[in-house]
């Protein structure tokens, strides 16, 4: 397993490295006994706040010094915390753990969703309603980032994320391993739930305005909409959100 690419200046800073910002993201780093740090930066106030692990490079000053880490208004709350991105996960692993367990968790694939607000958000809602992990491609998606883990809310830490070179060969091999794949598209005929079944689904959202590309929508076995009214379409992250729900609720 190779480490995911590292971000090239995408917070508004020089350093090479992922700096998380925020109460949340930082401490749930911080537990993660997977991550590396490489620097930690606090105010004297919110140094009072957290048992600091051994050996971590720790940096002091004001709200003003912090703000310089993160991009321009980010609401660090006192909390800056460099590090080395997480390992990413192999999908080879993620689809041998559903045969085992056999229970109908689902895997959310996005498809060139490239806001990390949006993808954090749907890494929130993924972890909260049990999916199984989320894949994305290497291209045209996020890196890890200070923006996209303050979004995330935490969940960056603990969701399985599997970034992938080809998104149409991992759809194949979801299908090989027994998954239905549901795409998500408002033009569908038929809703969510119905498609769903008993199914282990993989929930596949597209770029919002475009959404899904053709070779995605021809890996999928079926095309299925969200029971919503009143309005065209909604926030990709919203969408995801109702998806996992109705997903998580066939064991209720």
């Amino acid at each position: 397993m190779g480490r995911r690419p590292q971000p090239k200046n995408q917070q508004g800073h020089k350093s090479l490295f992922p700096r998380l910002y925020g109460r949340h993201a930082v401490f749930a780093a911080l537990d993660n006994p997977d991550r590396e740090f490489r620097k930690l930066w606090l105010t004297p106030a919110t140094a009072k706040t957290l048992d600091l692990p051994p050996g971590i490079n720790v940096q002091y000053g004001d709200d003003h010094d912090l703000g310089r880490m993160v991009p321009t208004d980010a609401p660090h709350q006192g909390y800056v915390l460099e590090v080395e991105p997480l390992e990413s996960v192999w999908l080879g692993d993620i689809l041998a753990a559903a045969i085992e367990d056999g229970k109908n968790r689902p895997i959310v694939v996005l498809d060139q969703v490239t806001d990390p607000h949006n993808v954090g958000a749907i890494m929130r809602s993924a972890l909260a309603f049990g999916a199984r992990a989320l894949v994305t491609q290497d291209r045209h998606s996020p890196g890890e980032t200070g923006v996209l883990a303050k979004s995330a809310s935490g969940a960056l830490e603990h969701l399985p994320w599997c970034r992938v070179v080809n998104l149409a060969r991992a759809l194949d091999e979801m299908a090989e391993a027994g998954f239905w794949r549901i795409g998500l598209d408002g033009s569908a005929e038929v809703e969510l739930e119905t498609a769903m079944g008993k199914t282990q689904p993989v929930l596949v959202l597209g770029a919002e305005g475009e959404g899904m590309r053709a070779l995605t929508v021809e890996r999928c076995d079926q095309i299925a909409k969200l029971p919503i009214t009143g309005v065209e379409s909604l926030n990709v992250s919203n969408a995801a959100a109702i998806a996992l729900y109705a997903a998580a609720r066939r064991g209720l």
